[in-house]
């Protein structure tokens, strides 16, 4: 062959090349397949081979399998042959050749060794082929298989530019598998993510449920046992002394604990079911009727920013969250002078809300478990130990941050933080 014609060839390999990396870059993972086959097509055409193939090599098992073929016309398939081939029926040059990352190139295979019936020479000549060319495929580092070209109709002698061509296409399989394999594994992961949050949300509403029938199912034995005691203690109070009373009444605190815990299990388990559609929610506006639904001490004073910002969501949990966060200020604050300051700071993305208070303080061990559901700064309280429980599920809800800042004797902030984006927020009217 001449020189301008060699050169005039490998210009249009290279051309080639270009266009089947074109595709390959902006194909569907549904088109990969169809896409390999026809690379291998147009590559075995351009380079005169009957049949050109790839081959998955599995060390572990010691085999090598037959993946994607194509095949000349009138030229037989060989893929449904060459399964789980076992390794050991390839000549040591050949796979030796491949773990060094060099061609296996056998431009007669008439010359290749005599090794019985079951030898490579053997297996090759069954197939018709005369020439073969192999060249291996690694992916970082690994050797994972080799693409191949069989010359059937007569011997073919390879120059190095079509090797070192054929190498460029065998690193361009690589890549197009390696990236199917990829968007197979992340579709097979959001396939068992999907599946996991189905099973999740099946057994939350399970549990849900549970609590919920648990819960009514113990609040009727406990108003009446609660009843009973109360009216035994109004009939007989005259004839019980100190020593009977006192035991009584703390049935009767026990009872009035036991029966919040209840509720907040029941508030807890349902957050998600509140029904309220999703509507601007000024906040000064509904701050106020949070302070007039709960009892406020005559010697608490709150104060409430002016300029809380109109947000858009549900009102009924933005309600949980500041009535649980002020009731909380006011219950552990034992100053003789109360403060408590509800308010704001803008930041870029979101908004930060505190609820500060002067009160008892809490120590630093406490600061990650009061969130935790029935965890209580003291056990002689009648609270349920749920509410900052609710505030934290609310908050994460949308996909904001709670967490708490505290000396001791000093008081305490809670603050909790809401995304803007996720809240569309709502300008004023």
């Amino acid at each position: 062959m001449k020189k301008d014609e060699i050169i005039k060839q490998q210009l249009l390999l290279q051309d080639l090349l270009i266009s089947i990396s074109t595709k390959y870059i902006n194909a569907d993972l549904s088109d990969i397949d169809q896409l390999v086959r026809k690379s291998l097509k147009q590559i075995g055409e351009f380079v005169d081979a009957d049949r050109s193939y790839i081959f998955s090599y599995n060390f572990r098992n010691n085999t090598t399998s037959n993946t994607y073929e194509w095949c000349a016309k009138d030229i037989a398939p060989e893929i449904d042959n060459l399964q789980d081939i076992s390794l050991n029926d390839f000549i040591p040059e050949w796979i030796n050749a491949h773990k060094n990352g060099e061609a296996f190139y056998a431009e007669d295979v008439s010359l290749l060794p005599r090794d019985g019936e079951f030898g490579l020479r053997a297996i090759l000549e069954s197939q018709g082929i005369k020439s073969l060319i192999t060249i291996p495929k690694i992916k970082n580092s690994e050797l994972i298989g080799f693409v191949g070209f069989d010359s059937v109709r007569k011997i073919h002698q390879y120059s190095e530019n079509e090797k070192n061509i054929l190498f460029v296409f065998a690193n361009m399989l690589v890549n197009i598998i390696q990236r199917k394999e990829n968007e197979e594994f992340i579709k097979e992961q959001e396939q068992k993510k999907e599946e996991l949050l189905n099973y999740l949300s099946i057994q939350n509403e399970e549990l849900n449920d549970y609590a919920q029938a648990v819960s009514h199912d113990l609040k009727a034995p406990l108003i009446n046992i609660h009843t009973l005691v109360h009216w035994f203690i109004e009939d007989n109070k005259e004839a019980l002394g100190e020593n009977f009373l006192n035991p009584l009444k703390e049935v009767l605190f026990n009872v009035e604990k036991m029966d919040l815990l209840i509720k907040g299990i029941l508030a807890y388990s349902s957050i998600d079911k509140l029904e309220s559609e999703d509507r601007s929610i000024h906040l000064n506006t509904m701050i106020d009727e949070v302070l007039k639904a709960i009892s406020i001490p005559s010697n608490i004073k709150i104060k409430v920013q002016e300029n809380l910002p109109i947000l858009y969501g549900n009102a009924l949990k933005f309600k949980l969250v500041f009535q649980n966060l002020i009731q909380n200020a006011i219950k552990y604050n034992d100053k003789e002078n109360g403060i408590i300051e509800v308010g704001f700071t803008e930041k870029n993305e979101y908004f930060e809300f505190f609820v500060k208070d002067n009160g008892i303080g809490i120590h630093p061990d406490y600061f990650d478990k009061i969130f935790k559901v029935f965890t209580k700064l003291e056990s002689t309280s009648s609270s349920s130990g749920i509410g900052l429980s609710i505030v934290k599920k609310i908050i994460h809800s949308y996909h904001g941050s709670v967490w708490v800042e505290s000396k001791e004797d000093i008081g305490t902030t809670f603050y909790f933080t809401i995304l803007k984006e996720s809240m569309s927020i709502q300008e004023a009217i």
